[in-house]
């Protein structure tokens, strides 16, 4: 499996036009950002963890019937300071590194000791978030950099810690129409406390502040939720909105600040110190956004763990959310290096398959209602949630479908009532081998797959003044172990899920994990800047756009 995970890839500089079959939509213009890891090794040293590579952006830019592709790894502070070295000098979640072995290790854990928590990686490879105009490669550590999503170059560093107390943030922010962004992060004892902060970044600068100021500089929390566990808090990689709500799970996969704290000095990654506690509960936290502050009925289900939220919506009197959850954290330590090789499909079989769940949680408890009666009224779902006797409410999910993984929806149904999921499909092994889409309403399904293909996370792009939910195409970035298969980027109508055209690019392309569509701008603007290719093309017999 080197072919796809072990092997370092290659950076493609400059825009390589792909070769293109089918026809692609007039309206589809715009560029498709991805990120994800792309070198394991650096020098004689490896990661021990997939996540834990360096992080390569790449793009497809798409216009006027073209595709043209490009890749660049994000110069972070990390990859400058391994590259240099030639050797892992910088650790990651799943990688101890220790930059000076000459040094007395007392000498330099003393750092770490000193501080609770250690200062993490800027190597940002899991996805690209979008702050007002700019853009930015992101992680879950308390650093994201911003691009350039034309070129791809690397620019500053944005350190959290600077405008909110935390951590540890997700990679999977909500965006509301003004273009405002809302995220959540982990403030590690903090004044004593460790609490799950919930936090707004403004699109610009707000009306009567003062001008030329960075949006940053007026983040706010907009919540904070304590951890139950002062030294020991949930690890979560995304969260759930509604229009007036925030949806977020507080899982027995928890992080242990006292073993991670003291990591290096015991020679053990700080993934060593993340364990699942099956015996213990999930619990659902609902936060009014009107009120910034949690609903007070105590909600919980049982234990499993959650990367991805779906959507979520409501619906008479009730919050209904849907999540892709697993039995247990298997699937993080399937994706050891180690296990990614001849033995691949020995070491990497599921103890748990991806189930895509549906909860649902009443906004207002019937006080009067019977213990063990189920609150839940709402036609559209088998989901219960079973009053206690001491108040709290267990809620027991409707299970709609197995091994659905990366999942995207349509935006605009973002926190509303919705229909389709897009997915990768998987079954035992995490490597999606398909694409799917789901239909919650008729739970059937509509998929796409091809001998020896991988594909990654499907992105649906909406068409011009669209009605139906379904009316756009989906894009993928496809990878191949078959050496004679160039990769592609994949284009599927979302109706009627039938390819309409793949863009192959003869280039080392990774597989990625997450990412966005940048559309192109409108009017006047889009007829200049596709003047000034034209002309570009003119004089360049490779037709490479401008950057």
């Amino acid at each position: 499996m080197d072919i796809i995970f072990g092997r370092n890839r290659k950076e493609q500089l400059e825009p390589v036009r792909a070769k293109v079959t089918g026809k692609i939509p007039a309206w589809l213009q715009g560029t498709l950002l991805r990120n994800g890891p792309g070198m394991h090794t650096v020098g004689e040293s490896r990661y021990n963890h997939w996540f834990d590579g360096l992080a390569l952006l790449h793009s497809f830019t798409i216009r006027d019937g073209e595709i043209y592709y490009r890749s660049k790894y994000l110069r972070s502070d990390t990859y400058n300071a391994n590259i240099e070295a030639n050797r892992i000098v910088v650790s990651e979640f799943g990688t101890m590194a220790y930059p000076d072995p000459c040094k007395n290790i007392f000498s330099k854990a003393f750092t770490y000791l000193s501080h609770t928590i250690p200062d993490f990686t800027d190597n940002c490879l899991i996805n690209i978030m979008k702050c007002g105009e700019d853009f930015y490669a992101t992680s879950e550590t308390n650093y994201i950099r911003k691009i350039n999503p034309q070129t791809l170059e690397t620019l500053e560093k944005v350190d959290y810690r600077k405008y909110v107390a935390v951590n540890l943030a997700t990679s999977h922010p909500h965006y509301d129409e003004a273009g405002n962004v809302l995220n959540m992060g982990t403030s590690i004892v903090e004044k004593g406390k460790t609490k799950y902060v919930i936090f707004k970044i403004p699109a610009t600068v707000p009306e009567g502040k003062k001008q030329g100021k960075s949006p940053w500089k007026h983040t706010e929390v907009f919540c904070s939720i304590p951890s139950r566990s002062l030294l020991s808090p949930s690890y979560y990689h995304s969260f759930g909105v509604t229009e007036n709500y925030v949806i977020f799970l507080e899982q027995p996969f928890r992080l242990d600040i006292l073993k991670m704290a003291t990591a290096y000095i015991r020679k053990m990654s700080w993934a060593s110190c993340l364990a699942f506690h099956r015996e213990e509960k999930t619990y659902i936290h609902i936060i009014d956004q009107r009120t910034r502050q949690p609903v007070h009925t105590k909600f919980y289900t049982d234990a499993m763990v959650v990367f991805h939220h779906v959507n979520a919506y409501e619906e008479d009197g009730c919050i209904v959310f849907d999540v892709i959850a697993y039995e247990d954290n298997s699937l993080y330590q399937l994706f050891y290096l180690a296990n990614l090789n001849q033995d691949f499909k020995e070491n990497t079989r599921l103890t748990s398959v991806p189930t895509l769940r549906r909860f649902a949680v009443p906004l207002h408890a019937d006080k009067n209602a019977e213990v063990g009666s189920n609150l839940i009224k709402v036609a559209s779902t088998t989901a219960t949630a079973l009053k206690e006797e001491d108040g709290q409410v267990y809620c027991q999910p409707e299970f709609l479908q197995e091994g659905l993984e990366l999942p995207r929806v349509n935006y605009a149904h973002n926190g509303k009532q919705y229909r389709y999921v897009f997915a990768a499909g998987v079954q035992w092994s995490p490597i999606p081998t398909k694409i799917i889409k789901y239909d919650i309403l008729t739970k059937s399904s509509l998929k796409w797959r091809e001998d020896d293909c991988w594909p990654a996370e499907p992105l649906f792009v909406p068409a011009p003044g669209a009605k139906d939910e379904d009316d756009g195409v989906i894009l993928s970035a496809v990878v191949s172990t078959d050496p004679q298969k160039p990769p592609f980027l994949l284009i599927l109508d979302a109706k009627s899920f039938t390819e309409l055209a793949r863009a192959s690019v003869d280039v080392d392309m990774h597989m990625d994990l997450h990412g966005l569509f940048i559309a192109d701008m409108d009017g006047d603007a889009k007829r200049q800047a596709t003047s000034e290719e034209q002309r570009d093309r003119a004089s360049d017999c490779h037709g490479a756009p401008p950057t």
